[in-house]
């Protein structure tokens, strides 16, 4: 089978202090994406940012600054956040995605601590004021993703046509998945994203990836599956996914370096990395319509 390279090109865990090279307005998001795309993602994961503040932001306009180019210049795979950011309501998470009805969203299957505030321990130079104080608050910030409020994902964007990636940053998330499955909520194969190294989640060590796999294998006789590891071990879990037969996720949301002390310039430049790295071990990328295959996804779409 091949792989499925995701790249998610900014998120609501990074903040515009911290490299230079993250994207926050709409046409440095939409240049980012394309880049990555023509690198070889196939699937884009995408959030959208305030352009004057740098603020994650669920507003339908700022999605519009950028999706109409991505879809335009690029046939990868449009996957929506519904997670957005944790101090966001569910109503503004599902606001853009209600609007836009993309081929894929992201789905978190648990609430749970989501501690950023280790990021502002270290001295630097903030661009915008909110920066610091958000990262520092984070010591009591709780991501809240209820039955209910996955329930209201999986009814509401599944009836747009939505398929999703479901992130999965514990154990208990994929039993989660399994109780949605069992109440009819979900068909087909799930694609499973192991969320690891979040402080708040389960951490990145490989024994914790067996132990996820080999659950997922015996709670869902037929899926996908996919890694991402927030920060240095990124590449390194990526290496130990494809290896074992899984997909792989990259990007500037989840890691802003390409090696040791190495800011990455571009989301691009990440994509590039991990492909060497799994055509070495011998597996063949995915293109954005092999994906849709595998994926069972309605179909690419241009937004105006």
């Amino acid at each position: 089978m091949k792989i499925i390279i995701s790249c998610a090109i900014t998120g609501s865990i990074h903040t515009p202090s911290m490299s230079p090279h993250l994207p926050f307005t709409g046409a440095d998001i939409a240049a980012q994406a394309v880049g990555a795309a023509q690198a070889g993602a196939a699937i884009l994961h995408l959030h959208a940012r305030d352009p004057e503040n740098g603020r994650p932001s669920a507003d339908p306009a700022h999605w519009r600054g950028f999706l109409p180019d991505i879809s335009r210049q690029s046939d990868a795979v449009i996957n929506m956040t519904t997670g957005g950011s944790a101090v966001m309501t569910l109503e503004q998470r599902l606001a853009a995605p209600e609007v836009f009805a993309p081929e894929m969203c992201s789905l978190n299957m648990g609430t749970m601590n989501f501690a950023l505030y280790p990021m502002a321990m270290r001295p630097r130079d903030w661009r915008f004021d909110w920066e610091e104080p958000f990262l520092r608050g984070s010591d009591d910030l709780v991501f809240k993703n209820t039955p209910r409020d996955i329930e209201a994902v999986l009814t509401r964007m599944g009836a747009k046509g939505a398929r999703f990636e479901f992130e999965c940053y514990d154990i208990s998330h994929l039993y989660m998945l399994r109780h949605f499955m069992d109440r009819g909520l979900i068909e087909g194969a799930p694609f499973l994203q192991f969320v690891m190294g979040v402080l708040g989640g389960i951490a990145a060590e490989p024994e914790h990836l067996v132990h996820l796999h080999q659950t997922a294998q015996k709670l869902f006789p037929d899926h996908h599956w996919s890694v991402l590891a927030a920060g240095r071990r990124q590449m390194e879990f990526a290496a130990i996914a494809a290896a074992m037969g899984g997909h792989v996720r990259v990007g500037l949301e989840d890691n802003l370096y390409l090696g040791r002390g190495v800011l990455a310039r571009s989301n691009a430049e990440q994509v590039e990395k991990v492909r060497g790295i799994v055509e070495a071990l011998g597996r063949e990328v995915a293109t954005p319509d092999e994906a849709r295959a595998m994926l069972g996804l309605k179909g690419r779409q241009v937004f105006a």
